[in-house]
């Protein structure tokens, strides 16, 4: 048996009537294009949150002090200072699953170059805080521990913050800005980080020294810390331990009874990225179900179209027969046909996948990401359906009668 002449006599065979063809086919052509756009906005998705929460950290933790009450009123976490600083040691030195720990302590302020100001946040912290956000400068370096130790006023700008008050491009290292009317050393410009998923510009920010802070901006809190603790831990997977980890230390730490809610929260970022890829499994589910439906439609209609021609060309299977053709020739003879609808509505597929998701990434501003793997598994489906569906009218042809089909009008 001779596949390349079985599949251009079944190439031939198809191109007799092409509408037919085409039609039959655009069931598997709906199905694959779905699977194909479906899986493009799904991975786009899944890896525009993997980017941005690997922007805000890597296995980053946010331990926030409690909630202040007042008359009635309740205030949001963070808003009762109820974490010290020998907590931070205790959660860096303490829990295994932690790999470093710094605190976080903010506050709006108005910075004054020599002609322009802007009002950002400040942030005071210690270094081991861009080792947790993984934040390089591209001018400049970080303060280190000496700087942390001795309460230096040096600072290290975000890029929009730079832009602000220097202009694009500038280079402001050992330049003076003000702070709280305190004169600071540029020492870095900090490397460009961009929004987090909420759109808060990471880069419009000024980081000193905690020591620092707490002496000039906010003023200090004797041994409580006045804002959150960032933990960074050793893995992906002792994210959720180090977190536990972290909640028994604090409530033995703080002698809360069992049974007492906790002082204090411990914000998982990794909870927060499974909420927001979640967003994305309605259209996800949709569009499955619409390649499910189109598929069985599509091997359906293949089937049926190939009963159909088996049904056209008896006379002419028997006439094979009759000048030596087997079953077995037969069988691959219609086998391959419907395996060529099958390949061909799965490219077609394929091409109007990848339209609909370039489509809808420009026109609803959705993140899409094609996987060559994805498409090449969407072909070798699309030909499996062929073969499953074109079976049955294949072996049917094989199993004719010579003689009765050379009878057949």
């Amino acid at each position: 048996m001779n596949l390349v002449a079985t599949t251009k006599v079944a190439i031939r065979a198809l191109l007799s009537n092409k509408l037919r063809s085409f039609l039959t086919t655009l069931g598997i052509i709906v199905g694959v294009g779905a699977f194909i756009a479906m899986v493009a906005i799904g991975e786009g998705a899944k890896a525009q949150v993997e980017e941005a929460f690997k922007q805000m950290g890597t296995n980053l933790l946010v331990v926030l002090p409690g909630s202040s009450q007042s008359g009635g009123v309740r205030g949001g976490f963070g808003s009762q200072p109820t974490m010290t600083w020998d907590d931070l040691d205790a959660i860096r030195t303490q829990v295994p699953s932690v790999r470093s720990a710094a605190p976080q302590l903010k506050k709006s302020q108005q910075l004054v170059s020599e002609d322009q100001n802007w009002s950002t946040q400040v942030i005071g912290t210690t270094p081991e805080f861009f080792q947790i956000r993984s934040w390089t400068v591209v001018y400049g370096q970080l303060f280190g521990q000496p700087e942390l130790d001795g309460g230096a006023k040096v600072v290290v700008l975000g890029q929009t913050v730079v832009e602000k008050l220097f202009g694009k491009r500038a280079n402001p290292v050992g330049q003076a800005v003000r702070i709280n009317n305190v004169p600071f050393t540029v020492v870095g410009v900090l490397v460009r980080k961009g929004q987090s998923p909420f759109g808060q510009d990471y880069d419009d920010t000024a980081i000193i020294p905690a020591s620092t802070f707490a002496a000039k901006i906010q003023g200090g809190l004797s041994k409580f810390l006045s804002g959150e603790i960032l933990v960074s831990t050793a893995s992906s997977d002792s994210t959720a331990r180090a977190q536990q980890q972290i909640s028994d230390l604090l409530r033995q730490r703080h002698r809360l009874a069992a049974g007492v809610k906790d002082d204090f929260k411990i914000g998982n970022l990794a909870d927060i990225a499974n909420a927001r890829q979640d967003s994305s499994k309605a259209l996800t589910i949709l569009l499955a179900s619409i390649a499910a439906v189109s598929l069985l439609v599509g091997g359906i209609g293949i089937m049926n179209i190939m009963i159909v021609s088996v049904g056209e060309r008896t006379r002419e299977i028997g006439v094979r027969m009759a000048v030596g053709a087997k079953s077995r020739h037969i069988l691959a003879q219609f086998l391959v046909e419907a395996l060529t609808l099958s390949v061909m509505g799965g490219l077609l597929g394929v091409a109007l996948g990848l339209l609909v998701a370039q489509r809808i990434s420009i026109r609803f501003g959705w993140p899409t990401l094609v996987r060559p793997d994805i498409i090449a598994i969407s072909v070798g489906f699309s030909a499996a359906i062929g073969i499953v569906f074109g079976l049955y009218p294949a072996r049917k042809a094989s199993r004719l009668n010579p003689i009765d089909a050379l009878r057949y009008e």
